[in-house]
């Protein structure tokens, strides 16, 4: 089992270094995840210069970062905006993060969230909105996130899993590894007297027991969390440890998730390769028309930008837990 630290160097040598258009949050989440390394080891290499070149376009021409098809996914791409505002000390960063925060308003009902409730729409709203409020104080984006989950709730299952969407009722591993992570970050960013803070973080916790039930032997989820017949997928693993590593750390979730977390580690670990390859990526999935599609979804080994974005972001999270910042 590699050691998360290692892991994370390794992997921030081959993702991050791009920001292409279309913005997406792939590239976006791989930016971030080398920040944050370089600001838990600042013996490693120091990304900002480089960083500061791959994202220069943006920040000059500020009205045309999206293009008029651009959706959730894309503004999501803009995640290290924050970030990179506090290594940076230029607070100029920040009018990005807010112009793609305020896409998803001003109201539910004028915003791209999708009605039918699609759960990779809670961490791109989660990811944006909540760090606008923390980067801004202004409350109408944590209530317009808080509103959002709110209003997702009965898609959630009784077994405590979240269908890909009202019109797509399947458990989609990727899907559940988004609703995670979304409650995971919303969680982050909320304050802790939000009147919608509880009930969200019951939620996230009754998902997440949901989850655990299907945890295959290996550590990983699977491609449909419920059909073991279906391959283990890498990014769901990730992405769904990485939130139980940020509550951990985050004081969210007691210590007897720690077992969890550790089989998932070693689960992803071990499919991370030293030249950046990541074993089995579901490629990207909108709703399916029924199960089938799911199940036969192609999956990627190799060098991948959805992959090793995540596996960076649960790396070093594991890295700040083990170090206890």
């Amino acid at each position: 089992m590699k050691r998360p630290v290692d892991a994370a160097l390794s992997l921030a040598v081959h993702y991050g270094h791009k920001l292409e258009r279309p913005v997406v949050y792939t590239q976006g989440v791989a930016l971030s995840g080398r920040l944050r390394l370089h600001e838990l080891l600042p013996e490693s290499p120091d990304p900002t210069e480089d960083i500061a070149s791959i994202v220069a376009p943006y920040v000059a021409d500020l009205p045309r970062i999206f293009g008029p098809d651009d959706g959730t996914a894309n503004y999501a791409g803009l995640c290290w905006a924050d970030g990179f505002a506090v290594s940076t000390g230029d607070a100029s960063y920040i009018d990005l993060l807010r112009f793609s925060a305020d896409k998803f308003g001003p109201t539910l009902d004028e915003g791209p969230l999708d009605p039918d409730i699609r759960v990779e729409d809670f961490f791109f709203a989660a990811t944006m909105l909540g760090r606008a409020f923390r980067a801004t104080g202004d409350s109408a984006y944590a209530d317009l996130l808080a509103e959002f989950l709110l209003s997702s709730l009965d898609t959630l299952q009784p077994d405590g899993l979240w269908w890909h969407c009202k019109a797509s009722p399947y458990y989609w591993g990727r899907g559940n590894a988004f609703a995670a992570l979304g409650f995971a970050e919303a969680l982050t960013y909320l304050p802790g007297d939000h009147p919608s803070r509880a009930v969200l973080l019951q939620t996230h916790i009754r998902h997440l027991e949901g989850l655990a039930k299907h945890q295959d032997e290996s550590g990983m989820w699977r491609q449909v969390v419920d059909m073991p017949e279906t391959y283990l997928e890498h990014s769901a693993t990730t992405m769904i440890g990485y939130s139980i590593a940020k509550g951990l750390r985050r004081g969210w979730l007691p210590d007897s998730w720690r077992a969890v977390l550790d089989r998932a580690w070693d689960g992803a670990s071990r499919r991370i390769g030293d030249d950046g390859s990541i074993e089995h990526v579901c490629g990207g999935t909108g709703p399916q028309p029924d199960l089938e599609a799911y199940v036969n979804r192609p999956y990627s080994d190799g060098l991948d930008d959805r992959g090793g974005a995540m596996a960076l972001w649960f790396a070093v999270e594991m890295a700040r837990l083990e170090a206890g910042v």
